[in-house]
């Protein structure tokens, strides 16, 4: 079962590694410790942090190491869009020296210069990640991230702006372009890509006998970003055509990309939306020539 925004921010901030004096404090003696990381009822992570065995993986390893989980990882672990993650990503205090290897080539290591201190062991606070996520995305990854945190309902405005006054000016102008009304990272791809095009649109437009649509361009095309997610399985292929051909009976052309295609390959989908909307101004002109 798919777990709400709220459910996700309590199981990713509860206590989940502890230091021996917190356990000493909670009532255990060290032979008790000494018994349960023996017995497997307690995992060592590193000098001083502990867990319970089922551990998430990459938790254990941030702290292995000798940091928290940050960036696009804990985002991930919170349900936020990220466009791509190669691998784990975790921050370590400044100037810190004293850690372990890391066990992939392929984990990120972060020491930023800001932070916040205090909060769990094992993961940084949720300004600490957006932050750095900023700074590790492309430019329109961390545009649809930011528009997922806003729809979520994890930052607001303000929040956002306050974080960005933290930032280097040349990142300022990201601010301008974030929408919450994106529902994915594919609608903010797509709102990026109409905006390079000489077009007027809006979002989440809601049509009489249709409902709710992704954008409508020009007044007369519907683009719907279907990703596989939300458009799997035969009911939702007969929903989505049911939605078509009422809209067609209204007036409009439906056009469907892949998300794949909008997130990896957008000269592409700009070109075919581009092409799209040129033919439909030719015929308009011959018909109007007639």
């Amino acid at each position: 079962m798919n777990k709400t925004v709220s459910e996700r921010l309590t199981t990713t901030y509860a206590p989940t590694v502890f230091s021996r004096k917190e356990l000493l404090e909670a009532g255990n003696s060290a032979n008790d410790i000494t018994r349960a990381v023996k017995s497997g009822l307690l995992v060592r992570l590193r000098r001083d942090h502990y867990s319970a065995p089922g551990v998430d993986a990459e938790v254990a390893e941030a702290v292995r190491v000798g940091g928290r989980v940050s960036c696009v990882t804990l985002l991930q672990m919170l349900g936020v869009f990220v466009l791509k993650s190669s691998g784990l990503h975790m921050q370590l205090l400044p100037h810190m020296s004293r850690i372990r290897p890391r066990a992939s080539k392929t984990t990120v290591m972060h020491w930023p210069r800001r932070f916040q201190r205090g909060g769990p062991r094992h993961v940084v606070p949720l300004r600490d990640a957006v932050r750095q996520s900023i700074l590790c995305q492309q430019p329109r990854a961390a545009i649809a991230t930011l528009d997922s945190l806003l729809h979520l309902g994890l930052l607001t405005r303000r929040q956002l702006e306050e974080l960005f006054a933290l930032l280097p000016a040349r990142l300022h102008v990201l601010l301008s372009l974030v929408d919450a009304s994106a529902e994915s990272g594919p609608e903010t791809y797509m709102r990026l890509i109409l905006r390079t095009l000489d077009v007027s649109y809006e979002t989440q437009v809601v049509i009489p006998g249709v409902g709710r649509v992704d954008f409508v361009v020009d007044g007369w095309l519907i683009i719907e970003c279907d990703s596989r997610t939300f458009h799997e399985g035969w009911d939702k292929q007969v929903e989505d055509r049911t939605r078509d051909i009422a809209a067609a009976c209204l007036g409009y052309t439906t056009i469907r990309p892949i998300a794949s295609d909008i997130l990896f390959d957008s000269h592409t989908v700009r070109q075919s939306v581009a092409d799209i909307l040129e033919a439909f101004r030719r015929r308009a002109r011959s018909r109007q020539a007639a």
